[in-house]
């Protein structure tokens, strides 16, 4: 069964993230009560000065208000710095025990002067087809 695809964006500063969710069927179990998303992030630098991105920082909520926080350096292993004009994509994952949840966050970013901005990564649904149809 396909599913519609929705992309969300926020724009922080100069700073614009989009996520693409993506509940991946071949990867759940769901008679274990397992489901898996992916999500494709863009991190797009609109202004004229460089950013690194240094840390990341996610919470993750299930159909039943359980709360998981991720933190950590860069992401996907980088620490990728973008300037005037660039973007940097990456694709990760995340399991959760219900068929739908949600997740945010956000993004420590810093300029090569060391100022630091918290760049919103714009909450996102993670909705599978074995979920209900009520709204979280």
């Amino acid at each position: 069964m396909n599913m519609k695809q929705f992309t969300y964006t926020s724009i922080t500063g100069d700073i614009c993230v989009t996520v693409q969710p993506y509940f991946l069927q071949s990867h759940s179990f769901v008679e274990k009560s397992q489901f898996m998303w992916s999500y494709h992030v863009q991190i797009k630098n609109q202004g004229d000065v460089p950013y690194q991105l240094i840390n990341r920082y996610w919470r993750i909520t299930d159909a039943h208000g359980r709360i998981s926080e991720v933190s950590g350096e860069g992401v996907v292993g980088e620490q990728p710095v973008l300037n005037p004009g660039e973007f940097f994509e990456y694709t990760s994952g995340t399991p959760l025990s219900t068929p739908s949840g949600f997740m945010l966050g956000y993004y420590e970013m810093e300029t090569p002067e060391g100022d630091l901005m918290r760049v919103k990564i714009p909450e996102f649904s993670l909705d599978s087809h074995f979920a209900n149809s009520s709204i979280n």
